[in-house]
C-alpha cells in the first residue's frame, strides 16, 4: 500500500510529529466544551479492507499525535468487550484500550482524553452491556476515571478519562444524547458532505459554550470508502479552519479519519490567540 502523509491526511503507520502535552497549556477553568479537540472516528477500526479500515495510527500514536477524543466500539462476547467496527474485530480488548489510555494520562497528567464508548451494531441492545462497562471502569479504571453525567472543567478531569455513554438506564458518563452531534456518515458526494461538516463547525463556534459539540469528518458510502473520503474532507477542513489562524476560535470536537499532523495542530492551536501550541519530532 502506499502511504501518504500530508499535513491534512495520513495513512502511514506513525505520525510524523507529535503534540503530547498540548493542553498543559490551557486554564484549568475552561469547560471541556469551551475547547477544540482533535478525535478520530471508529479509533481502533485499523483492520478489515477499505470499507472498514479508518486509521493507520494504532492508539499509542493517535494519542501522542494529539488526539484526545476516541470512538469506541465495543461487542460483549463471553463476559468480555471486544473491540469491533461492523462484524470486523479489530484484534483488541476494551481492557487494552483503557490500558493504553489510561498509561498515556499517567505519563502526560495534564491532558484529558473523552471516550465514547457504544456498543456496535446490536440487533437487541444487550442487557449486560451497562454492568459490565461499570465494571470494566470500577476494575480497570486505576481511580482516574470521570463517570459522572456533568460535563467537567479541564481541571477536574487533567490526567483523567471522560466516559461519554449511550446507555438507556444507566448513567456511567455524560450523556451522548445531551451533546450537539453532526455526524452525516452515510455519503452520497464528498461536497454535499462538506457542506454539512462546515454548517456543523459554524454551530460549534456559535452555540452555546455550555454545550459539547461534535462534528465527524468521516463518512462512508456506495461510491466511496473512509479512506477515499478523507483524502476529499480532511485537505478542505485544514483550509477552512487555517482561515482562522491566530484566532481563538471554539470547534468542538472535530472527528476524522486518517488525520494529518498539520490539521490536528491547527485544532489544538485554535485554542490560543496566538497559536502557541508546539508540535515535537
Amino acid at each position: 500500500m502506499e502511504w501518504e502523509q500530508t499535513e491534512a491526511f495520513d495513512n502511514s503507520p506513525w505520525p510524523a510529529t507529535t503534540l503530547p502535552d498540548w493542553m498543559s497549556c490551557l486554564p484549568d477553568h475552561f469547560s471541556l466544551s469551551r475547547i477544540s479537540i482533535p478525535g478520530t472516528h471508529d479509533s481502533m477500526s485499523l483492520f478489515g479492507g477499505s470499507k472498514i479500515r479508518c486509521q493507520s495510527w494504532p492508539l499509542e500514536a493517535q494519542l501522542v499525535a494529539g488526539v484526545r477524543f476516541l470512538d469506541i466500539r465495543c461487542k460483549l462476547e463471553g463476559g468480555n468487550f471486544l473491540i469491533y467496527h461492523v462484524n470486523t474485530f479489530q484484534k483488541a480488548s476494551f481492557s487494552d484500550v483503557l490500558k493504553d489510555t489510561l498509561s498515556f494520562l499517567q505519563k502526560h497528567p495534564q491532558e484529558t482524553i473523552l471516550m465514547r464508548v457504544k456498543e456496535e451494531l446490536p440487533i437487541i441492545p444487550n442487557a449486560g452491556f451497562a454492568p459490565r462497562l461499570r465494571r470494566y471502569l470500577d476494575e480497570e479504571g486505576w481511580g482516574q476515571v470521570w463517570a459522572k453525567e456533568a460535563l467537567p472543567t479541564l481541571g477536574q478531569v487533567r490526567g483523567k478519562l471522560v466516559i461519554l455513554e449511550e446507555l438507556k438506564n444507566e448513567v456511567l458518563g455524560v450523556p451522548y444524547e445531551e451533546l450537539s452531534v453532526g455526524d452525516a456518515w452515510h455519503v452520497l458526494s464528498p461536497e454535499r458532505k462538506w457542506e454539512r461538516v462546515k454548517e456543523h463547525l459554524s454551530v460549534a463556534t456559535t452555540g452555546s459554550q455550555a454545550v459539547l459539540h461534535l462534528t465527524f469528518c468521516s463518512g462512508n458510502g456506495f461510491f466511496t470508502n473512509p479512506e477515499a473520503l478523507a483524502k476529499e474532507i480532511n485537505p478542505r477542513c485544514y483550509e477552512y479552519l487555517r482561515a482562522r489562524t491566530g484566532q481563538a476560535v471554539r470547534w468542538g470536537v472535530v472527528i476524522m479519519d486518517f488525520p494529518g499532523i498539520g490539521l490536528i495542530q491547527t485544532i489544538t492551536e485554535s485554542n490560543c490567540e496566538t497559536g502557541s501550541v508546539h508540535s515535537t519530532t
